[in-house]
């Protein structure tokens, strides 16, 4: 689906939901406000995708080096998500969304590894768009971790050290087969990837907003589209070259 207002969908978008906790401060609120405030734009923002036609949405909702925020917070996250976890999946399957959990699991409670499982299990076969959520996820950890994968598989005999080329690496990252992302989109106004998707993000259209995430609505998002599909995606070719591969 193409909404005429943003043009042509990117098939796949990534986002780092940065702001919750300044936006909560700015109100002179707690910081676990802030996180659900979050909540309900993701939320607002995964039905939006799915109406303008977007086939995957990864969504960095806890990294690696989150652990780090005080203890008290982790814990009311953690509290967040899994209240969140059963009644949100079952709307996203519901809606025909598929979901998958990336990142270190097993680094949080069994009863939310468990439900991460059952969500997937559950939404397996859905179709009508995909949706990672990053959990745990760190871009240098997912690399590593891939190369531990692809070295296993040449000590098993399964494959030779000189068939590792980049299409035959990339599979065995968090992503998969999923696309590499078209559009990373980051709210908060910091201009950095923070470790989040370093292998998949090498062609990807970035795009910084100053918006804190929880005032990050469909109208910010339709933007970001708009911007993305003025961008001139040239994959190291010139114009030229472009213009022929598309007339052919």
């Amino acid at each position: 689906m193409t909404d005429s207002n943003t043009g042509a969908p990117p098939a796949h978008i990534a986002i780092i939901m940065d702001g919750n906790g300044r936006w909560a401060k700015n109100r002179g609120l707690l910081r676990q406000v802030g996180h659900k405030a979050g909540l309900d734009t993701a939320r607002k923002i995964i039905e939006h995708c799915t109406k303008l036609g977007v086939g995957t949405l990864t969504l960095f909702t806890f990294g690696s080096e989150n652990w780090r925020r005080p203890e008290s917070e982790v814990s009311r996250l953690m509290e967040l998500f899994m209240g969140a976890l059963g009644k949100d999946v079952r709307e996203l399957h519901a809606n025909g969304i598929r979901v998958r959990f990336i990142g270190k699991r097993e680094m949080f409670s069994g009863k939310l590894q468990q439900g991460m499982l059952e969500g997937e299990e559950l939404t397996r076969g859905n179709r009508r768009m995909l949706l990672n959520i990053a959990v745990g996820y760190g871009g240098r950890w997912d690399i590593v971790e891939a190369a531990r994968r692809f070295a296993a598989r040449v000590a098993a005999g399964e494959m030779r050290p000189e068939e590792l080329t980049e299409h035959s690496f990339a599979p065995e990252l968090a992503l998969g087969e999923s696309p590499d992302p078209d559009l990373f989109i980051r709210t908060g106004g910091e201009r950095r990837i923070s470790n989040f998707l370093l292998w998949n993000l090498a062609y990807s259209e970035l795009y910084f907003s100053d918006l804190l995430w929880p005032d990050f609505g469909v109208e910010a998002l339709d933007e970001a589209v708009r911007w993305f599909n003025s961008r001139g995606r040239r994959f190291g070719m010139i114009e030229e070259q472009l213009r022929e591969s598309r007339d052919a």
